[in-house]
């Protein structure tokens, strides 16, 4: 059964095309897509929240190394448990588009690194990053000395006020200079 845009209600599409970097058919699709996520019975409700296992069934997100990361930062769950509704997996879908601004996606990305949710990006984080991007085999997994030295090499790179942590200016900063950034960090459907 396909979504029209009688079923997603026009006056939301429009509100949703305003609020997101969405096309009105990205948006019908976004609907469609987590739809799928959810019982039969349950699709009638706009609020209800997709838990984030269901979420991360999606082909676009198992095999993406922050997949948790980005269920959590775009979640607006109380609960802190990754769940996700309509409108937060819009939001999610509109930072990873094409059409979203470099501002909008290295704040994500900010966000996505920063694990423990304290604004910088610290050696802990630092750390994590890293491991998430190489994985966390014995195989892959750098060694204590090859990790101190890539995070002090990241940190010599980034951290301009020199206080030991990335900030987002500062990583915008960088990020500005990546001209490979804004093509790779998307998710389509």
């Amino acid at each position: 059964m396909g979504t029209t845009a009688s079923q997603l209600q026009k006056d939301l599409l429009s509100e949703y095309q305003e609020l997101t970097f969405l096309t009105k058919q990205e948006i019908l699709l976004a609907h469609k897509r987590f739809s799928e996520l959810m019982a039969k019975e349950e699709r009638s409700s706009p609020s209800l929240r997709v838990p984030m296992e269901k979420i991360l069934t999606m082909p676009e997100l198992k095999s993406n190394p922050f997949r948790e990361r980005i269920c959590h930062v775009f979640s607006t769950s109380d609960m802190k448990d990754g769940s996700l509704t309509f409108e937060d997996f819009l939001d999610l879908l509109s930072a990873f588009s094409d059409s979203a601004t470099l501002e909008i996606k290295s704040h994500y990305a900010f966000r996505i690194f920063d694990f423990d949710d304290d604004g910088t990006l610290d050696c802990g984080d630092l750390e994590k990053l890293v491991n998430c991007l190489t994985g966390e085999t014995e195989d892959t997994r750098l060694n204590p000395e090859e990790m101190r030295q890539l995070i002090t090499n990241i940190l010599e790179e980034s951290d301009i006020d020199k206080d030991g942590t990335v900030n987002l200016s500062e990583f915008q900063h960088v990020i500005s200079r990546s001209p490979d950034f804004v093509s790779s960090f998307k998710i389509v459907l």
